[in-house]
């Protein structure tokens, strides 16, 4: 809350750089504010009295903003992409998942691998479970998984996180 919108009838006040200017009321504090050219911001309104700051609120708005957005630039999203694998997978087609799977991990994002099951391969899960432990097997250089190949429904899941790097 800026100038008029603050309704308390004292504020602990801070000038422009930070000193203390003591316990005044609120018209008080309105006019030394409006007398430097400032506005009176409240910065803290659970104590008591409530403590405003004499500054100009635009260029706070602004710095916050700034900062706000450096913190996101500096921010990395994880992302999870996805490998799909199948029963009847060739070797070829498993070296190449493979390496499209080893440059998402060194991007640093997740791979969940995913085998699906169709029809009368529903009755192999174990054989199902052996492929993607291959899969996975060939990925330890750059990931670790994360928890065993989880079944669910006609679909076996794993999920491969990218090692840290040193």
């Amino acid at each position: 809350m800026i100038n008029e919108q603050i309704t308390a009838p004292q504020v602990r006040l801070i000038g422009e750089n930070g000193e203390q200017l003591g316990i005044v009321s609120r018209n008080e504090a309105l006019a030394i504010a409006e007398e430097r050219g400032y506005d009176l911001v409240l910065m803290s309104a659970g104590t008591n009295p409530p403590v405003c700051k004499i500054l100009d609120y635009g260029k706070f708005k602004y710095d916050a903003l700034k900062k706000d957005k450096e913190i996101k630039k500096s921010q990395k999203i994880i992302e999870t992409k996805e490998v799909r694998l199948s029963m009847t997978i060739e070797e070829h087609d498993i070296a190449y998942r493979v390496s499209s799977a080893t440059k998402f991990l060194k991007e640093g994002n997740k791979v969940k691998v995913t085998l699906r099951m169709k029809g009368r391969e529903q009755a192999y899960v174990n054989k199902a479970r052996e492929i993607v432990k291959e899969f996975c097997s060939r990925l330890n250089d750059v990931g670790t998984v994360e928890k065993e190949p989880e079944l669910l429904g006609r679909n076996i899941f794993v999920v491969i996180s990218p090692k840290k790097l040193k």
